[in-house]
């Protein structure tokens, strides 16, 4: 038998958050963002609970092939444009769509040959500083763009910096609408955080979920996924392979860093860095034993952690560890967030960082 840990992906809760981010988003239509391999979930598996959604955004080529041969044929928009004058022959013959950031890519487009033009996203740089056309730059980018006989339609897009927090996006949503007020082109200017927090300012033709599509708060702690209505779509669980009784004084794991201050029971489970649980988790990080909430202990080693079994003495070899998601025996939900939150990290990475090794499987009865 194989080793007991297992990623779980949740086909109804992909819908369900697909749901919610088109309520919060009225009447704007939706890309269901799968870059990173869905954040980690693997474009195969996410297809059949996000094919509801009016498009697919992504990084790059391949993961536009995978969505093509899923069968589907709705638009696919590539969030970084393309990378290589010989990218835009696939976009034309798997009809993407795809940003234009910068003045090489114009120039890519003005030398390609095709019979039939493409759409473009083209970006503003309204105050991220990453990727974008600076503001009074837009114009001229985008009446270059509308010279040329292989541009069909130009739509906007913009990035948003701090829709998740105290400064809020009405910085840059200035900006944004004095340089584009002019222009014509459907507008694509909110993330996971504006659709959620800022829908009535940011309403467009296409908003951008990402995380929350995959469970995780956008703006935690200030408000979790139960805040947002939000389902986890991902479990990570394991079993225990041992149980172990400790005494006063007695130490757990690599440097001794946990030492019992009395009677103590512990379980060991199958999970470790190796299988992308954070190593940075520290005594207090939060797992469900048996669907009972519980705290790890000690380091986290390669293959195994150690938790504290007090709240579940009936805890024995071969108990249910939830490391995050929705516990099969209870139900209860441990937030992929909290567990971040002890790592020093946020739930997108932890998603993203699930190792190879570790076996998916669809939700029973999924």
């Amino acid at each position: 038998m194989p080793r007991p840990i297992l990623a779980t992906v949740h086909t109804a809760a992909l819908r369900h958050n697909l749901d919610r981010a088109r309520r919060a988003a009225v009447d704007a239509r939706v890309w269901a963002v799968v870059k990173a391999n869905a954040y980690g979930h693997g474009i195969e598996r996410v297809y059949e609970g996000l094919r509801g959604a009016d498009g697919f955004a992504l990084l790059d080529l391949a993961e536009a092939e995978r969505v093509r041969a899923l069968g589907w044929r709705g638009p696919v928009l590539l969030l970084e444009g393309v990378f290589d004058a010989r990218d835009l022959e696939l976009c034309s013959r798997l009809d993407l769509w795809h940003t234009v950031h910068c003045d090489e890519q114009i120039d890519m487009l003005a030398a390609h040959k095709t019979l039939k033009p493409q759409r473009v996203f083209l970006k503003m740089n309204s105050g991220m500083n990453r990727l974008g056309f600076a503001p009074e730059r837009f114009g001229s980018a985008w009446t270059r763009l509308n010279a040329l006989p292989q541009v069909d339609e130009i739509s906007l897009m913009t990035h948003f910096s701090d829709a998740d927090g105290a400064r809020g996006i009405a910085h840059q949503l200035e900006v944004f609408d004095r340089a584009t007020h002019d222009l014509p082109g459907e507008r694509s200017i909110a993330n996971s955080a504006a659709t959620l927090r800022h829908a009535r300012q940011t309403r467009g033709d296409w908003v951008r979920p990402g995380i929350v599509l995959y469970g995780s708060a956008p703006d935690f702690p200030e408000h979790d996924a139960a805040h947002w209505q939000l389902q986890p779509t991902m479990t990570l669980s394991t079993k225990l392979i041992g149980v172990q009784t400790l005494k006063a004084g007695d130490t757990i794991g690599y440097g001794s860093n946990f030492t019992a201050e009395g009677p103590l029971t512990i379980g060991v489970a199958a999970v470790g860095y190796a299988d992308g649980y954070p190593r940075h988790c520290n005594t207090g990080t939060p797992v469900l034993v048996n669907g009972v909430r519980t705290r790890m202990v000690g380091r986290v080693s390669m293959d195994m952690i150690t938790v504290d079994l007090t709240p579940v003495p009936e805890a024995k070899f071969g108990t249910e560890v939830t490391l995050w998601g929705r516990s099969a025996v209870t139900g209860a939900v441990l937030p992929i967030d909290e567990v971040a939150q002890a790592a020093g990290t946020v739930g997108y990475e932890l998603m993203c960082a699930v190792a190879p090794r570790v076996p998916f499987a669809p939700a029973d009865g999924e």
